[in-house]
């Protein structure tokens, strides 16, 4: 009897060794798998989606420079998703004192680039057919906004497109972009053409460079010194609400904001 049960034994120890086995065998395929498993374009797109989204601030950066940059709130949410998968977002501007009065706002559409062209993901800004309808659109209950077939349709004016590609090694950011050579037409403040550049940071941070040019190649719009940067709201982002960077300039607003995000008219 002692001679079986020492039979039994050796038995499950070689069976409970061949499961263990087994099972390392398997975690360590599916972990090779996950490890090696390429990023289709469609993953690229969903995670500019989600860095584009949230409510972001560019007041560090105006206290720093109160000349060129001022303090403002972005604000980017998603609208519905179209039936080839594009994520449209929807996007709206506001000084941080009075973010129930955003002075822009759009549909940015986000989704793979074409095969053809040798970028990632491209992002295209979109007029709103009627933006007061949108307006606070992400601080709404959704049973006060727009119905998805509602936004397909309020989807007006196509404005840019940025075409983003993932960043190089050992640089901060995860994309980078800009608009083509020769840009978009564009015709505020006597400019006939637009660029803007983009730049995703890890920590989900956006660094936003639009800039308007004449005929003769003269810039009639946007910062000079850089592009704006927004930083995501930080938990004590009330902190600091009257400081003089969040009031209204006493200038009109168009001629002294520039270089902000989708700043075309």
């Amino acid at each position: 009897m002692g001679r079986n049960s020492e039979s039994d034994s050796n038995g499950w120890s070689r069976a409970r060794g061949l499961v263990v086995k087994t099972l390392v065998l398997i975690g360590g395929a599916l972990l090779l798998k996950r490890f090696t498993k390429s990023t289709t374009r469609w993953d690229h797109a969903r995670i500019v989606a989600r860095s584009l989204s949230g409510e972001k601030f560019s007041r560090e950066q105006a206290s720093r420079n109160p000349d060129s940059y001022f303090n403002i709130r972005t604000l980017t949410c998603p609208a519905t998703e179209m039936v080839d998968g594009s994520n449209v977002l929807y996007f709206e501007q506001a000084f941080w004192r009075t973010p129930q009065k955003p002075f822009r706002q759009r549909f940015f559409m986000v989704k793979p680039c074409p095969k053809d062209l040798k970028c990632d993901v491209e992002v295209s800004s979109y007029a709103i057919r009627d933006a007061d309808e949108y307006r606070n659109f992400c601080d709404r209950p959704r049973d006060q906004c727009p119905l998805p077939e509602e936004v397909i349709d309020d989807v007006a004016e196509h404005l840019t497109t940025i075409y983003l590609k993932p960043c190089e090694r050992g640089k901060r950011c995860l994309y980078e972009g800009s608009t083509p050579p020769g840009g978009f037409p564009n015709s505020w403040n006597g400019a006939t053409y637009c660029t803007s550049e983009l730049t995703i940071l890890k920590n989900n941070e956006i660094h936003t460079w639009d800039r308007g040019y004449d005929d003769d190649g003269n810039q009639v719009w946007g910062v000079k010194e850089g592009p704006y940067e927004f930083k995501p709201a930080p938990a004590s982002s009330f902190n600091g609400m009257f400081s003089p960077l969040n009031f209204a300039p006493s200038q009109p607003m168009e001629k002294r904001i520039e270089g902000s995000f989708v700043l075309q008219e």
